[in-house]
């Protein structure tokens, strides 16, 4: 099978749209990360520095409640500090709207894509009150700026994001004999263990737990300040050089430029090479993706020193980037997005769904699907394999979401025979296309297109 603009915006996009034309080549689908990011323009995210002052007001605040939680202004305190996380949250939560509206109207369908997978791979949560919501604000200041430069500035830019490193507790990690360490917590491991295992090498990569223990070692001082997000604090760093991956760091005066030394070096490591190149093509074609095109996309990354738009050029280049189709289950963020933007929601619909209907349309379905909304299990993201995603519970939501979320969301449906070729096109195959013929009404036939297996593959 060779490169069809049907494959191209289901497997490299967000779906098919009506209105929206399908890339023409594969020059077309590149061309959509060339220019101007015109959907963040269109429907804007807070970026997550433009909170810290937010951040730090409601922290504030929490804290003056709890300390006169018995003086006779205990009430209005609390009070003031609930009213201020509410509007917090309810802004944060706003973020879905945007977000979703993006997917639905984009014509740089491969953009979005883009930019949940490498969210996906440099994966937070919000720990606490303030930041739990906030993952989008990560995303869009962090992540979606970076997608088409190198991986080094990528991996830079999240390495140095406090939602980051307080993720993975750099904030209580100090250096055991640094001049700071005095009455403080030891040494944490976490950020430079998934930073080789997860970020760059991968597992089975070539480190050590002595890599792990220096590179530790070489991370003390990177921190965060609530109302200023990244700070590097020297008091704070283990002294003396350390070695990590066979290379000497540091022993000068405590710089931050240590560590970026090291980030520019990994993101040229062998192993991360393969590792992102792997991974990218497991998530775009096939949970056992072709050897050839893993080692063309490699090649492009080590003769370009990581630039990701070459790597993208070679896995789209490659045969098996076509003849792989249907391989891929979607997602379940995949499936409401596509679902949605073939049925055409309009963003005036999205900014006007509160909390309940948020819950009852999106969130709630997601996570019966096996999805909760940016709050994967653990750091290494969500599951690749379809059989993480074909279960039964699984496919019951999926299924119940298909026959019930349009008709909930839309008054009229379009007709099931000529909706099959709009969320379909050439990749339509018999059984779904005879369901749509034969559906008893419209709410029937749109629903059997959107929970077929035609539909949840891409």
């Amino acid at each position: 099978m060779a490169f069809t603009p049907d494959i191209a915006a289901i497997r490299f996009g967000e779906g098919l749209a009506p209105e929206i034309a399908a890339p023409a080549s594969v020059e077309g689908v590149l061309d959509q990360l060339r220019g101007s990011d015109l959907a963040a323009k269109e429907f804007p995210i807070t970026p997550l520095s433009d909170l810290y002052g937010t951040f730090a007001k409601v922290s504030t605040l929490q804290k003056a409640a709890r300390r006169g939680r018995k003086s006779p202004d205990a009430q209005e305190l609390s009070k003031a500090y609930k009213q201020a996380r509410r509007e917090l949250n309810l802004h944060l939560e706003g973020a879905l709207a945007p977000l979703l509206s993006r997917s639905i109207t984009t014509e740089q369908p491969f953009r979005e894509r883009l930019t949940r997978f490498w969210a996906d791979h440099f994966t937070v949560v919000g720990k606490n009150n303030l930041t739990r919501n906030a993952v989008p604000s990560y995303i869009e200041e962090t992540i979606r700026p970076q997608i088409t430069g190198r991986f080094s500035d990528l991996l830079k830019a999240v390495m140095t994001s406090p939602m980051m490193l307080d993720y993975l507790d750099q904030n209580s990690s100090v250096g055991p004999n640094s001049r700071g360490a005095k009455g403080r917590r030891g040494l944490n491991e976490n950020l430079a263990r998934e930073l080789l295992e997860l970020h760059t090498l991968g597992v089975g990569g070539a480190y050590t737990q002595g890599d792990v223990r220096q590179l530790a070692e070489l991370l003390t001082g990177m921190t965060t300040e609530i109302s200023r997000g990244f700070v590097f604090r020297p008091k704070i760093v283990e002294p003396g050089a350390e070695t990590v991956l066979g290379q000497s760091y540091g022993g000068g005066p405590p710089a931050v430029e240590d560590v970026m030394a090291f980030l520019d070096n990994v993101a040229l490591h062998p192993d991360t090479v393969r590792h992102i190149s792997r991974k990218l093509a497991v998530h775009f074609t096939s949970d056992r993706p072709d050897e050839g095109m893993i080692a063309d996309m490699a090649d492009a990354y080590a003769a370009t020193g990581g630039e990701l738009m070459a790597v993208y050029e070679a896995m789209l280049h490659h045969p098996f980037a076509w003849s792989s189709f249907g391989q891929k289950v979607k997602q379940p963020v995949d499936f409401i997005v596509s679902a949605m933007r073939v049925l055409e929601v309009p963003p005036t619909s999205l900014r006007q769904l509160n909390r309940s209907k948020r819950r009852a349309y999106v969130t709630g379905p997601m996570t019966a699907m096996g999805q909760q909304w940016f709050r994967p299990g653990g750091p290494d993201g969500w599951p690749e394999e379809a059989e993480a995603w074909v279960t039964p519970q699984g496919l019951a939501a999926r299924i119940q979401w298909a026959m019930a979320a349009p008709s909930a969301i839309f008054r009229s449906l379009p007709d099931p025979r000529s909706f099959v070729v709009a969320a379909l096109g050439d990749v339509a195959d018999e059984k779904v296309t005879f369901a749509a013929r034969a559906a008893e009404t419209r709410r029937e036939g749109v629903g059997l297109i959107l929970a077929s297996p035609a539909f949840q593959r891409r």
